[in-house]
């Protein structure tokens, strides 16, 4: 408003406009300062997750160092590969195995394994897995 009238002066019409003003001025404000913490909490992430990153990998390489496998915790893969990563880690412990042993111990992990042939047929093309005998299979 242009000129500046006391309360008791302006109309209820003018009130009325007034506060839908002051409403509208604080709720621009509102929505600048949730804007400001969005921002920081944003940059906050996005520092903690490269902190995280970078600890991660030195554990990773150490981890290799010493001999050990790094086993992935799903990542953006969702369920994809659960069984490939089961089946490798059974096999893990360097003996022959079954495909009867294999889909004992992935029932005894609770892993359902409809497709365990095919899943062997992929790793043994991939390389991690060798097969001496038939159905019998070992890690690479």
């Amino acid at each position: 408003m242009v000129n500046k009238k006391s309360v008791d002066e302006m109309t209820a019409q003018e009130l009325y406009e007034l506060a839908k003003a002051k409403e509208a001025e604080e709720q621009e404000c509102q929505r600048e300062t949730m804007r400001a913490e969005l921002e920081s909490a944003q940059a906050e992430r996005k520092i903690l997750l490269a902190r995280h990153r970078k600890e991660l990998a030195a554990i990773d390489t150490r981890i290799r160092e010493l001999g050990g496998r790094i086993r992935s915790m799903g990542g953006k893969g969702g369920g994809r590969g659960r069984i490939s990563s089961t089946v490798l880690d059974i096999l893990s412990d360097k003996e022959a195995h079954s495909t009867t042993d294999i889909k004992a111990a992935l029932a005894n992990r609770g892993v359902v394994a409809n497709n365990l042939n095919q899943t062997l047929v992929y790793l043994k093309r991939q390389g991690k897995v060798k097969s001496p005998k038939r159905s019998t299979y070992v890690i690479a």
